[in-house]
């Protein structure tokens, strides 16, 4: 079935992973999360989206930073292996692939809850196992088809968003579907106990589910490895970020609340299609619902993709089983997409055992393993900063604005975001489970790969060249793993 090859197949083009962020952007997060996020701060919950996002930004452009002078497989787990140490590289790397693998099992949970607005009396695990297999199979296939599938499920997704600004403004000028009694803008929004009417705590509580909604965005970073010209690919794609940030999240949940009253959402269906229900416009919540189920499995083809990438890379390391770098005949790494497939079957278990408690409970778990990974990106970006200035390298292409404030003012809001977590009691199960999962990583490290004489990789500086990775590996032959392992050198 597979043939053993050392690097993945060139397939995402510009088009692809432009559309990839954009697609990233919108998910499960927004479509289902943003009811908790505004049940928890009301309309204070747009502040939220505005503050999270820019902390997201500068966290993407100190990725972009590294993955345009290091377009490697396996990305950010890699950068943590060169600047932080070994084991910031494997805790790092496998964080990632924990993050992935918890927010899709939130997003097969969601795409279960979607399909019930149709199908009430089918069970939901029905719905979660089938668009497991369809997932299995998208990844299974070159990575040329994948960015096409995503490439249209984004477009999908943005035009609905779009429409959906066009069309809740609209109602909001002219009423269309509204009681003759609703006082639709500001006044619908802020009727309810104005803009922070859940006071400055509730503001607080709502950044643990607003911070999941941009998880998996740094998934940019990863593509870099089959990127046809990461150069240009990874900033035009991250340059959108703001826009996106403020058009998806900020101007449409903004829209959505002053049509109709924030505290009416319930939070059992996506708001998305509540609200065009309730309003009455005719097919405009199955169109709604069609969109939403489209997210959903854009998302978790995304997740799956990310997660598979990111294991390939830390088998290169020697981080990770040596089968995870099998490259099938189509150029992808088929063991990562058949353990992602048996993570997902596990969430099929999870909605059978949970089926009301675990999309919060999933999301605050992915919310911890999110952050962490951000924390280690500007960590690694700060330190390969350090090392350009110590020895004189070239600048970057693609460097970080108002670098160094806004790299340190980034890291203490995710530092901040994880203390939330504890501090809240709906979220502290996250910081528990966090905990836990970073002591398992740091036991695995020690007894199970530290010492065993695994070879360096080798991260060549790309600064100036034409965006060709020169990327190189070499087998291990003192563990007699056969694992490719870039070994890192400064060009």
């Amino acid at each position: 079935m597979a043939q053993f090859a050392q690097a993945l197949a060139r397939g995402l083009t510009v088009r692809h992973i432009r559309f990839m962020a954009l697609g990233s952007a919108i998910g499960t997060g927004l479509f289902y999360g943003s009811a908790a996020a505004i049940q928890a701060a009301g309309p204070a919950v747009l502040l939220a989206y505005a503050i999270g996002g820019a902390a997201v930004f500068l966290v993407m452009r100190a990725l972009g930073e590294m993955a345009v002078r290091h377009p490697v497989s396996g990305s950010f787990g890699q950068y943590a292996s060169r600047y932080l140490g070994p084991f910031a590289g494997f805790i790092t790397g496998w964080t990632f692939a924990f993050e992935m693998a918890i927010v899709a099992i939130a997003d097969v949970t969601a795409f279960g809850i979607y399909m019930g607005f149709w199908f009430p009396d089918v069970p939901r695990w029905i719905w979660i196992l089938a668009v497991v297999c369809l997932i299995a199979a998208l990844n299974l296939m070159r990575v040329k088809v994948f960015g096409e599938t995503e490439f249209w499920l984004s477009i999908i997704k943005v035009a609905a968003i779009i429409a959906m600004i066009a069309g809740g403004a609209a109602i909001v000028v002219f009423g269309f579907g509204l009681p003759d009694a609703a006082n639709p803008g500001l006044g619908t929004m802020l009727a309810s106990g104005g803009f922070f009417a859940n006071g400055f705590w509730g503001l607080l509580a709502s950044f643990s589910i607003v911070m999941f909604a941009f998880g998996g965005i740094e998934t940019i970073g990863i593509t870099a490895g089959e990127a046809e010209n990461p150069k240009k690919a990874i900033p035009a794609a991250i340059n959108t970020v703001p826009v996106r940030i403020l058009l998806f999240y900020v101007c449409t949940l903004g829209v959505l609340m002053m049509i109709f009253p924030w505290n009416q959402i319930d939070g059992e269906t996506s708001p998305f299609v509540q609200i065009f229900d309730t309003l009455g416009i005719p097919a405009a919540a199955h169109i709604l619902n069609a969109v939403v189920i489209t997210a959903a499995i854009s998302a978790i083809n995304s997740d799956t993709f990310g997660a598979g990438r990111m294991m390939y890379g830390l088998a290169q390391q020697g981080h990770a089983p040596a089968s995870f770098a099998r490259i099938s005949r189509h150029g992808v790494p088929w063991m990562t997409v058949a353990t992602m497939t048996a993570v997902l079957l596990v969430g099929v278990v999870l909605n059978v055992l949970l089926p009301e408690s675990l999309f919060l409970i999933i999301a605050s778990i992915a919310t911890f393993a999110t952050v962490w990974v951000w924390l280690m990106i500007l960590l690694s970006h700060i330190a390969m900063k350090r090392e350009i200035a110590r020895k004189k390298l070239p600048a970057s292409e693609f460097g970080v604005p108002f670098w160094p404030v806004a790299s340190y003012a980034a890291l203490a809001f995710m530092v901040f975001v994880v203390v939330l977590l504890g501090i809240m009691p709906d979220t502290r199960v996250a910081l528990i489970v966090g905990v836990a999962w970073i002591a398992v990583l740091f036991v695995a490290y020690h007894f199970g790969i530290k010492g065993k004489g695994h070879v360096r990789a080798e991260l060549v500086d790309e600064t100036g060249r034409d965006g060709e990775t020169a990327q190189r590996g070499r087998t291990d032959r003192d563990t007699g793993t056969g694992a490719v392992r870039p070994e890192y050198i400064d060009g």
